[in-house]
């Protein structure tokens, strides 16, 4: 809905069309619940679809954040699927104010997304956009290794 972070920077320069869509959705179905996605247009972003995932708020472990964080992954790979998408790219979900440590954040969104492509072959790319050093060294050094 606009606020900090991804989210609010996705807002500030896809424009208006993105948060009125957002609101039309929220009228129709409720908020979107962690580790669901909806998608809306991109608005003036060169992307042709937005599709927002509400990460989990890192609470020790305690209250299922790994498969809500994987969800998030999840869940907009499927909604890809369904509106054609062959190409998708992921910040850091809920590595910022959410305050998921980096380390596992990016071990569940490898797994999830490299679950989903081995069994679903219509997307052709997934690319992770990382905002800073620790988690670009950290999807570099995953990625990297045979056992992802």
């Amino acid at each position: 809905m606009g606020g900090g972070g991804v989210d609010g920077a996705i807002h500030r320069t896809g424009g208006s069309q993105i948060l009125e869509e957002c609101r039309a959705i929220i009228a129709r179905q409720g908020k979107c619940k962690t580790g669901e996605a909806v998608i809306t247009s991109g608005g003036n972003l060169p992307a042709k679809y937005v599709i927002h995932t509400v990460g989990p708020v890192w609470n020790g472990g305690k209250k299922k954040e790994s498969q809500l964080l994987s969800n998030c992954y999840v869940n907009s790979l499927n909604l890809a699927v369904e509106n054609d998408i062959k190409t998708v790219a992921f910040p850091n979900i809920s590595t910022g104010i959410y305050g998921y440590p980096k380390n596992e954040a990016a071990e569940i969104a490898i797994k999830a997304v490299n679950d989903f492509l081995a069994n679903n072959t219509f997307i052709q790319k997934v690319i992770f956009i990382c905002f800073d050093d620790e988690n670009y060294g950290l999807y570099e050094a995953m990625l990297s290794s045979p056992a992802l």
